[in-house]
């Protein structure tokens, strides 16, 4: 396993079950940092860490969704040797989803358990103009609709220097991303999404349904688009635990769909 995809961190040889998680546009592996010491024992998560940022900041990232699945899927064979499930957060969770249909080619074990969060469905259409091409004032307008960039980054010029070239490689990814029709996945999916999420809002959640074969659910969260940072952040690994849980117990069969409205109000 090349360690630079672990931001440094070993695979733990005892572990029950890993969970590989993904990143939103412009994040890295910081983004589920405090995920670790929130799961229970023998789960291992591992917050996946993309070339341009983080520990990889030297690294050129990369332009396309294909390319970057297939380093992906290369770097994660050998960490596949026991259970595991995929979890992504807006743009992790497109590479989540493709990185689920890229494996089912290879000879590995697939993941028990897919999480989609903040991500919509592959045929909706973009309502956004595209941001991979636009200025840099563009982009950090962007950001601060978004709203999970504090004021004082998008303020300060030398980060943002840093930060622009990877923000804008992300964008070209899913912007250049363009959905194939395959077969469903034959693993069960959790989809999670913020109730007051202006970016992706719950109905550009319900397509998701439609690409498993092995039934589905979709949680609503108090919130926005970063509904996973904050006081929700222990919910959220939560449910992930309570499916996991549910799959290893359930087997094949699940519930078609169902809809989970966690929370009160924000």
């Amino acid at each position: 396993m090349d360690r630079r995809w672990l931001a440094g961190r070993e695979l733990n040889p005892r572990a029950d079950l890993r969970l590989f998680c993904l990143p939103y546009a412009g994040g890295g592996a910081a983004v589920y940092r405090g995920w670790p010491e929130l799961a229970p024992d023998g789960m291992q998560v591992l917050a996946l860490e993309l070339p341009g940022r983080g520990t990889r900041l030297r690294e050129a990232p990369l332009l396309r969704l294909a390319p970057l699945i297939r380093s992906m899927a290369d770097a994660l064979t050998d960490a596949l040797d026991r259970p595991y499930a995929l979890f992504g957060h807006s743009m992790g969770g497109l590479l989540a989803f493709e990185l689920a249909r890229a494996l089912r080619y290879r000879r590995v074990r697939q993941p028990a358990h897919v999480f989609i969060s903040a991500a919509a469905s592959p045929s909706t259409p973009p309502t956004r103009p595209l941001l991979h091409c636009a200025t840099d004032d563009e982009i950090r307008q962007r950001l601060a609709e978004l709203g999970g960039t504090p004021p004082d980054l998008l303020d300060n010029v030398e980060l943002m220097q840093l930060m622009l070239p990877v923000l804008r490689s992300d964008f070209s990814v899913l912007e250049t991303y363009e959905h194939r029709t395959e077969l469903p996945l034959s693993a069960p999916l959790t989809v999670l999404g913020g109730r007051s999420d202006r970016i992706v809002p719950p109905k550009a959640l319900d397509g998701w349904q439609r690409h498993t074969s092995a039934g589905s659910r979709l949680c609503l969260f108090p919130g926005g688009h970063f509904f996973l940072h904050g006081p929700t952040a222990p919910d959220v690994l939560a449910t992930v635990v309570c499916d996991l849980g549910a799959a290893a117990t359930a087997g094949p069969a699940r519930s078609p769909h169902r809809i989970d409205v966690l929370g009160g109000e924000t």
